[in-house]
Parts: C-alpha cells; structure tokens; sequence
C-alpha cells in the first residue's frame, strides 16, 4: 500500500499520542495505594480511540470527531481484518464518560482496570502489524 508522506506524519502522531495514553495507563497501574483506576481506564479508551484514528487515517477512512470506539470500529474497511471482539470495545468505551466525569458509576476495580489495557493493547497490535500498517511503521 502506497501512502503519501503527509498521511504518514498524521498517522504518526495518532500513535504517538495512543501510545503516551497507553504507557500513562501501564505506568499509573503500577500505583499500590489508592491508585486511580478511573484514570487508568480514560487513559486506556483514549490509547484505543487512537490506534483505531490512526487505522482509518492510514486507510484513508474519513471518520467523524466521536470518541465511540464501536462507531470507529465499524467503519474499518475489511481489508484491514481487525477481529477485536465488539464486547472488548464496549468494554473499554464504556471509560470515556464514567471514568473522566462524575456520576452514579460503579468504581472501576483493578481488574477492571488490568482489563481496560489488555483490550487496549489489542487495537495497538493491529497497527503493528505490516498488512496495516502500510509504510507508516516505526
């Protein structure tokens, strides 16, 4: 896949940001007392919501501003082949409101949180891989 030079730089930056939200998310869970675990899970949403922009900037897939995983998720072409469960998204998305503003939420549990990463690595595994990324990588 031919990308021009521009789109690299753009898809870069997505995965810059996605990968300090991910190392912030990793780094902070290594808090033993009173961790913010609702921290933890933005941060992981966040990581996600970018590695799947920079995907569909990389593919050339115009794509609203929105923070819904699913929404970004759906509008992958299929060429791309990315089979992250829609039950891990949602869990994940679930993040972006009931971690970063107040509200009757449940707290966010250390599993929860453990969890949030896991699913975001898995949305970082596919820009890793070749197929996707086109001549964008490292």
């Amino acid at each position: 896949m031919r990308v021009s030079p521009e789109i690299i730089s753009v898809v870069r930056q997505w995965v810059g940001k996605a990968e300090n939200d991910l190392r912030n998310s990793e780094h902070t869970l290594k808090v033993k007392e009173n961790c913010p675990y609702d921290t933890i899970c933005f941060h992981a949403q966040q990581a996600a919501e970018k590695y799947l922009k920079a995907l569909l900037t990389l593919h050339n897939v115009p794509f609203p501003k929105t923070h819904d995983l699913t929404t970004l998720f759906s509008m992958m072409p299929p060429k791309i082949g990315l089979k992250i469960p829609l039950a891990d998204l949602a869990v994940v998305k679930r993040y972006y409101i009931e971690a970063r503003d107040p509200g009757d939420f449940e707290m966010i549990s250390r599993e929860e949180a453990e969890q949030g990463g896991f699913n975001s690595k898995k949305c970082q595994g596919y820009y890793s891989r070749p197929s996707a990324r086109g001549s964008a990588g490292k």
